[in-house]
């Protein structure tokens, strides 16, 4: 009974973790005792070997480089990715920006050319002798003039006790496309208004809201699936009030 609780600390004995008091015990037991003498001597033996062992097969100069450099370059590759895990969202980031500001370039382009169509519409109407194809001041002569001319209707303001006079109207055309060309008088200056599909070309894309363009003020929002042009050299503040105007009619 005695050898077997011996027995049990013969590892930690060779292996030099035994307290010096236990230590000493157990020297002097083995001294006595020849079968836990001769475990130890087979566990120090065995240590000896699996050192032995460890030194025999020892890696060579080549094999230790070729180790070294596959651990070089799983480094490298796992540095890579790390830079592509970082890098590929930056650039995607940086791609979309560029595809917004692209799109915002070319939503800005279309809007300068169709206002600028808009414009020369507006200035050729008012340098022509005969600006309009229907003159009346009536809004109830003036819409019905359209019928069998456009693809769709629109309704006309009452002016009674406003600023503006309803002058006349002709059919004009943008991308190809008729629409309603109504001018209107404020003091001494004359306003274009202007009137098209909703859904014609690119008249989709355009935003809503004030414009300036070139000397002139312009005004344009959708109503109706129709979308309404105001221009003119007057303040924004005019455009604006008839544009209101334009807006409760429909």
């Amino acid at each position: 009974m005695a050898c077997d609780a011996w027995r049990e600390k013969l590892d930690a004995y060779v292996d030099g973790e035994l307290a010096p008091s236990e230590a000493n015990a157990l020297s002097a037991h083995m001294r006595d005792c020849s079968a836990c003498a001769a475990e130890a001597l087979q566990r120090v033996q065995m240590k000896r070997a699996l050192a032995t062992a460890g030194k025999r097969y020892e890696p060579s100069a080549e094999l230790r480089a070729r180790v070294a450099n596959s651990v070089s370059t799983k480094r490298r590759w796992k540095l890579r990715w790390q830079w592509l895990i970082v890098a590929v969202p930056a650039l995607m980031v940086l791609v979309i920006s560029i595809l917004v500001n692209l799109s915002v370039q070319r939503e800005k382009a279309l809007g300068q050319r169709v206002y600028s169509e808009l414009t020369d519409l507006h200035v050729a109407a008012l340098a022509s002798a005969t600006p309009v194809d229907v003159l009346s001041t009536d809004r109830h002569t003036v819409k019905p003039w359209f019928e069998g001319k456009l693809p769709f209707t629109f309704n006309l303001p009452e002016l009674q006790g406003s600023e503006f006079t309803l002058l006349g109207a002709r059919v004009t055309y943008l991308e190809q496309t008729p629409g309603a060309h109504l001018i209107y008088q404020l003091r001494k200056h004359r306003i274009s208004v202007f009137i098209f599909p909703e859904q014609s070309g690119q008249l989709a894309k355009l935003h809503s809201g004030p414009v300036s363009a070139l000397s002139f003020n312009l005004e344009s929002w959708t109503q109706n699936g129709l979308r309404y042009f105001v221009v003119g050299d007057v303040s924004a503040d005019d455009i604006r009030a008839l544009s209101k105007l334009l807006q409760n009619a429909g």
